[in-house]
Formats: C-alpha cells, sequence, structure tokens
C-alpha cells in the first residue's frame, strides 16, 4: 500500500501544481467589455466604426500575449444609448465608440466637438489632438472618469424627405442635429427641432416623427436612410456637420492595467486614426452613389452655401457657447487657432 501513496501523492502534488497554473493564467487575463451604438460586422465587412472596434480588439489581445481579451456589444445591445458615456464612469462598461456631444447637457464643453461650421476638413479635426484644445478636452474627459483611446472624426450630411441644402430649405421642417449647438444653428434656420440618437432615426422619419436628419455618412449608409428619405446633401464637398466620435475607456479601468498594456492600448489606438479618416472619406463619396443608386436625389454642398450656414451658425450656436458655457470664448479662441 506504502508503494502505491507515492505515485497518488506525487500525482495529487502535479494537479495541484497544474491547476494553479491554469489559475494563475486565468488570473493574468482581462476581460474588457466594448458597446456602441453601432451595427455589428466583421473586421472586413460592415460599419468602418464597428470595424475598427474589432481591428482594435484583436491588435491588442494580439500586443498583449492575449493578456486582454475583448467582449464587443453592438446596436445598444449591452447599454442603452445615451447611457453608454456613464456606464464608462461607473465601470459598467469598460470601452465604447461614442458620439461625444451625446453628453453636451451633462459636460457642456464638449458640445464644442459638434460645433456647425467649425470644423472643416478631416486633417483639421485631428490637428486638435496635442494641441492646447485637445489637451484640454482630453483633460476635462479625465476629470469625469473616461480616457481617449483613439481621435476618430465623421463628417456628415442631411436626409430629408424635402430638398434641405440651403438654410432657407430648413424652415418648418422636423429636423435633427444630434447637439445643443448644432439644433441651435438649424433652428436659427427656421427649422423644427426633435432629437433622437443616430440609430433611431430611420424610425422616427418612417413614422413621421421627423422630415430630415443631420447624421454621419456613415450612419446615413449604415442605418440606410434612403429608404425612408428622398435628398441627400452629402458631405463629398462641404460640410457643416463634423463631430468627435471617439474610442473611449473607462479611466478606472485604464488605471488598472499594466504599463505594458497601457502601452499597447493607446499605441494601437493612434494607429488607427489614419483607418477612421480613409474609411469616413470613403462613406462621404458612397453616401452620394448609395442614394442614387436607390433613385434618389443627392446634392453636394458648395462654398457659397456652406458660409450661409457658417453664418447662421456664428450668430446662434457660436454666440451661445461663448455667453453659456464657463470658459466659452476661450474654448472657442483654442478650436478656431487649429487651421
Amino acid at each position: 500500500m506504502k508503494f502505491m501513496i507515492k505515485p497518488l501523492v506525487a500525482g495529487m502534488a502535479a494537479a495541484a501544481i497544474t491547476f494553479g497554473f491554469a489559475n494563475t493564467a486565468s488570473a493574468q487575463t482581462t476581460t474588457i467589455k466594448v458597446s456602441h451604438q453601432f451595427p455589428g460586422g466583421t473586421e472586413e465587412k460592415g460599419d468602418f466604426r464597428d470595424r475598427l472596434v474589432r481591428k482594435f480588439a484583436r491588435q491588442v489581445a494580439e500586443k498583449t500575449n492575449g493578456s486582454l481579451k475583448f467582449e464587443i456589444y453592438p446596436g445598444s445591445s449591452l447599454v442603452k444609448t445615451f447611457a453608454q458615456f456613464g456606464a464608462l464612469q461607473n465601470g459598467s462598461v469598460d470601452m465604447t465608440l461614442y458620439p461625444l456631444a451625446y453628453e453636451g447637457g451633462k459636460i457642456p464643453q464638449v458640445n464644442i466637438t459638434l460645433m456647425p461650421g467649425l470644423i472643416t476638413s478631416y486633417e483639421q479635426g485631428h490637428r486638435w489632438k496635442g494641441q492646447p484644445i485637445g489637451n484640454e478636452l482630453e483633460k476635462l474627459l479625465e476629470s469625469k472618469g473616461v480616457k481617449v483611446v483613439s481621435w476618430i472624426w465623421q463628417a456628415g450630411g442631411i436626409a430629408s424627405k424635402k430638398k434641405v441644402v440651403d438654410p432657407s430649405e430648413v424652415k418648418g421642417v422636423k429636423i435633427r442635429g444630434a447637439s445643443k449647438h448644432m439644433d441651435l444653428m438649424l433652428k436659427g434656420a427656421g427649422g423644427s427641432i426633435t432629437n433622437v440618437p443616430s440609430n433611431e432615426v430611420y424610425s422616427a422619419m418612417q413614422t413621421g416623427v421627423l422630415d430630415a436628419a443631420v447624421t454621419s455618412s456613415t450612419s446615413i449608409i449604415s442605418f440606410r436612410l434612403e429608404e425612408v428619405g428622398d435628398h441627400l446633401t452629402d458631405a463629398s464637398q462641404n460640410s457643416f456637420w463634423y463631430m468627435f466620435e471617439p474610442l473611449l475607456m473607462a479611466k478606472s479601468t485604464f488605471d488598472r492595467l499594466t504599463p505594458a498594456q497601457q502601452k499597447a492600448v493607446m499605441e494601437v489606438g493612434a494607429s488607427l486614426e489614419k483607418f477612421s479618416i480613409e474609411e469616413s472619406k470613403k462613406d462621404d463619396m458612397m453616401a452620394a452613389e448609395v442614394w442614387k443608386k436607390a433613385g434618389k436625389k443627392a446634392y453636394a454642398m458648395d462654398d457659397a452655401t456652406f458660409a450661409k450656414w457658417r453664418a447662421v451658425a456664428e450668430k446662434s450656436a457660436w454666440k451661445d457657447f461663448a455667453e453659456e458655457v464657463k470658459d466659452g470664448q476661450k474654448w472657442l479662441d483654442m478650436a478656431t487657432a487649429v487651421k
């Protein structure tokens, strides 16, 4: 019997050691939950914002040798659209790709990230990063418990049931702008404002709650707005609508990562910004093609029309921001200093 005990004990010891290694490996793996409102797909096909998240997840997992793994929840399937920023703050989700101006009611300064007529190109928007305006924005967000991982800007167009290109054509139109100050410009031109998140625009136009919506080119395509609208003012030439939709991480999550993991997260996030610009520009061109293929009308906005919109914006939205937001004029001055 005593000859059987030694192998048995040895086997138990080996099993314990193996079990311990398994537990250690498991303990070293951190799962990151990522929520966003956009349609899901794959790295190769679908809404580029979902594709960007998937590329990010794969590349960070590879860089960290699997110590970070990701669960992605598209289409607001984990957290409701407007609740995603708060979910970052309370730690119930770890990351989101989020239109930051949605938080303008709670954090008024972030309305500058969808200020009509302020940004006129992707290159100008991305130059905020590292400039005083970008540094202040990142500092503000970190004070709210959120960290910017990847800078993403998107231009947008006007999907509508009737033609809306010139400011004079928005009078009486039930229209969605997506932020307080975008709404102020549209209201200044005579529009009637109704606001819903981009993933609810289709049903709102379908039921008559909206006659028109200003949203990103990618959302115009992904949410198939050509099925409920007849006219599109696209972003192929000019757009008064550039929205900051960054990839964000809860600061509480970021702070729990090892220095090597943090480095991987920030490096991959920065590397995907070029991809976001390229894909955004493709969608600006593709939106018009989709509408024309569906037998609908598409129009580019010329420089003179853009100038009209910007004049309305400066008298309404810009003025309100400067007067009503703490240090609003300072924020505007920092933004306009980036050419």
